[in-house]
């Protein structure tokens, strides 16, 4: 027993003696930021498994004595920053320096305050939320976009739908999905973006050229569609939306799961499905307009903040009824259409697409790679794939009946690179490099002349970008960029048609094959595009902000400006592009004043933008085919101006009454030949009323009001017409544009709880209240049809 105690007090000792000898030590230490390395005041030094602790000074700097030797967990943590935890074999005082991401809590008041409806730094843009997208998930990304001021849509009927920003479209915009560019062959105004909106968390638009890191060519604007951001937690959530309506007699369904890790690593998918039958107009079926789309989109990767990585795909499929009514089979057909006040061709209702019809099948895959140095910057490096294969059909017979009129198959691959100097809060820099190819195929056993021929480009661009804090109330942001664009292309001409262009005078060195009645042509161009931007804005006080902004950007011919020539079947006209078309030049300039309180904000933009070499397709006549007489309609090019004002006005009348009005107005004038512009929307107003009432299980309630003015500006493109049946020569009127109109609109929700992480939110909406019998100026189908009537709505959100 005696010898029992003795060990057990000689073990307290020997224990006692090397506490003693190895608790002697000190960890040491500063803390810094990692952008630009000031120290960080007020961090928060834990050693979890010791429970000691200690506190940064003014200077960065902590100590914390008496440690002992071992592995000891540290907890580095402030109240900006992300707590970060490190472990360190202790076999010795030390002194370590720490870097912690100081800036995460300002990114997100960043986004936040980004997030207002009417905030503005040194360009004009605005943002849609999750909320909005969500009430328009079973709609078009045209169809959100229009409810921005400036922003409107060019549309082949409900289906396909083209946002216009500030009376500009197709090629002029730059659409990015999840900082990829889209490629679609967006140059057709029957073209819709195959993107779907469910996969964004937010949706900014940017007017005019100002976003050169995606491209020097966006002399309308620039859509951003944001994904989902990435949550560095253990969770798991998600989302489901069911909506069905009675106009067209179908539903949309997407959902969506997300899983993410503390460590960073993440996992998303989504899915949606669509379905519609023939639409209705107030008086008739709308024949063949059904919809069938799918799509669905994987996004997963590991989110650091030192460094990480992204893999991204997506699957968009449309299949898309064109009006029947709409497929003429010779200009006759045209003359009656218009002269009549119903289609020609007016069927019971029915889920079938046949033709006229398109079908576009769209992917994307994406891979990126982000590393961050300390003290200096943000390196970025992207590589992006799309295929993107469209059909289109037209009503034949015999054997071609399943046939495609037009089958085009477009692959691009894109490289871009970038670096941020973000290190110092008041001035940060980015530079970046792109590189893209691409290659379309014309497929030539369609049986029909191949619209647009074969081709291949090569892109290269280089940018800079700098952003910089005069004082606490200024911002100044510049821009520089260098486009270079090659083309090259195979096409068969017919030669009375090479004759008739005058190119046998130009361009006798592009024939490189002769084949009886065509020449076969290798068009080559190089084009060398310059881009600038330059911002500034300025807090007058508190509630008051100005910004001014200049931009220039220039733009190559597009392939459809240059080689369009033949029958465009589904537009059932055809269209001639030019090899003589130069560059697009566009000098814009836009200033905006913001004022915003607790009640009221007021937000009104003013641009004018100066375009060299405006490119644009207007009517010219007829020709005839073996078909028949069809409209011609040509490429023409001219120096053009476009001025315009947009308003936005919100006011809160009480805790749950709210108004708003946004109005734009825009004048397009062809200053060459001193005529308007054609395609140029008319003017419009949109005002709402609001109540909210979150007692009421979160009810809201809203009803809008939007009144189109009809477009009094445009060009007289009419021309005289010969009818063989009846052997006259009439005028075939297609400049007069519809008479305005006015639609009111009902929405309203209520959110009920169903656990804890989990709720339904219940939303009913009934479109064009009055059922109004109208047509669109920019609805190509107005020629033939109403456009829709009244549609109820019926949508359930689910979020888990």
């Amino acid at each position: 027993m005696i010898q029992k105690i003795f060990f057990c007090a000689f073990f307290c000792l020997v224990t006692l003696a090397s506490y003693a000898q190895k608790c002697t030590y000190k960890f040491k230490g500063i803390v810094t930021d990692y952008h630009n390395g000031t120290p960080i005041f007020g961090a928060s030094i834990f050693i979890k498994n010791l429970n000691k602790y200690a506190t940064s000074d003014a200077r960065g700097q902590f100590e914390i004595p008496n440690i002992c030797l071992g592995e000891i967990q540290v907890l580095i943590s402030h109240l900006s920053c992300e707590t970060k935890e490190v472990f360190i074999d202790f076999d010795k005082s030390i002194s370590q320096e720490f870097y912690l991401e100081h800036h995460t809590e300002e990114l997100k008041e960043v986004r936040i305050v980004a997030a207002s409806e009417l905030k503005t730094k040194t360009t004009q843009s605005k943002i849609l939320k999750t909320e909005l997208i969500n009430a328009y998930s079973s709609q078009t990304l045209g169809d959100v976009l229009k409810n921005i001021s400036g922003v409107s849509a060019i549309n082949t009927g409900n289906t396909i739908v083209k946002p216009m920003i500030n009376g500009l479209h197709s090629s002029r915009i730059i659409l990015m999905t999840n900082g990829v560019r889209l490629q679609d062959q967006e140059w057709g105004i029957e073209h819709a973006p195959n993107i779907d909106i469910n996969t964004a968390e937010k949706i900014t638009v940017i007017k005019g050229a100002n976003a050169l890191e995606f491209g020097g060519d966006a002399i309308g604007g620039a859509v951003i569609v944001s994904p989902d951001r990435v949550l560095v937690k253990d969770s798991l959530f998600g989302k489901s939306i069911l909506t069905g309506q009675k106009n067209g007699q179908g539903f949309s369904f997407h959902s969506s799961l997300s899983k993410a890790t503390k460590e960073g690593w993440y996992i998303n998918a989504k899915t949606t499905l669509k379905k519609y039958g023939d639409f209705d107009s107030p008086s008739y079926v709308l024949s063949n307009t059904g919809l069938n789309a799918q799509a669905f989109s994987l996004h997963t990767g590991l989110k650091k903040f030192e460094s990480g990585f992204n893999i991204y795909y997506t699957y968009v499929k449309n299949e898309i009824g064109i009006l029947k009514s709409s497929h003429i089979g010779n200009v006759e057909d045209l003359v009656n259409a218009i002269n009549s006040d119903e289609p020609l061709v007016i069927k019971p209702f029915s889920y079938d697409i046949n033709a006229p019809r398109q079908e576009v099948t769209h992917q994307l895959v994406k891979v990126d790679f982000y590393k961050r140095y300390q003290n200096t910057g943000k390196l970025t490096l992207q590589y992006d794939f799309q295929n993107n294969q469209r059909y289109e059909y037209d009503m034949r017979v015999g054997s071609d009946k399943t046939k495609p009129s037009i089958d085009l198959n477009l692959n691009s691959h894109s490289f871009k690179t970038s670096f941020a100097f973000d290190s110092k809060s008041n001035q940060t820099y980015k530079v970046g490099f792109m590189a893209a190819y691409q290659d379309n195929f014309a497929n030539p056993n369609t049986g029909v002349k191949r619209l647009i021929p074969d081709y291949y480009t090569y892109d290269f661009g280089l940018f800079t970008i700098g952003n910089f804090a005069l004082n606490d109330a200024t911002n100044l942001d510049l821009g520089l960029r260098y486009d270079f664009n090659y083309i090259n292309a195979k096409k068969f001409y017919f030669k009375s048609r090479w004759e008739e262009r005058n190119y046998d005078i130009e361009y006798t060195d592009l024939i490189i094959g002769d084949y009886n009645r065509e020449w076969l042509v290798n068009p080559k161009f190089k084009y060398h595009n310059f881009s600038a931007s330059a911002g500034i804005s300025h807090q007058l006080n508190e509630n008051n902000s100005v910004l001014f902004n200049y931009a220039l950007s220039s733009r190559a011919p597009n392939p459809s400006e240059l080689f369009s020539d033949g029958l465009h079947h589904s537009a059932a006209r055809i269209e001639l592009g030019d090899l003589r078309m130069p560059q697009e030049r566009s000098n814009r300039v836009s200033a905006s004043y913001n004022f915003e309180n607790d009640k009221t904000a007021i937000l009104i933009e003013l641009f004018y933008n100066q375009i060299y070499n405006f490119m644009y397709i207007e009517p010219e006549g007829t020709e005839q085919t073996i078909r028949g007489a069809f409209p011609v309609w040509v490429y023409n090019k001219t120096n053009a101006s476009l001025f315009g004002v947009d308003v936005n006005w919100r006011q809160k009348i009480t805790k749950q009454i709210d108004f708003k009005h946004q109005s734009s107005f825009i004048r397009g004038k062809d200053l060459v030949n001193d005529r308007h512009l054609i395609d140029i929307p008319a003017a419009s107003t949109l005002n709402s009323i609001g109540y909210q009432n979150k007692k009421w299980q979160h009810f809201n309630a809203s009803l809008e009001s939007n009144f189109v003015f009809k477009q009094h500006l445009f060009p007289n493109n009419n021309f005289d017409v010969f009818i063989p049946s009846t052997n006259n020569t009439v005028l075939l009127d297609v400049s007069s544009t519809p008479s305005s109109y006015h639609l009111l609109k009902f929405n309203t929700d209520v959110t009920f709880k169903l656990s804890e992480k989990s709720k339904v939110t219940v939303g009913f909406t009934i479109t064009n209240i009055l059922n109004t019998k109208y047509r669109a100026y920019l609805n190509r189908l107005r020629y033939f049809a109403d456009d829709l009537g009244r549609n109820f709505v019926l949508q359930l959100k689910f979020n888990y």
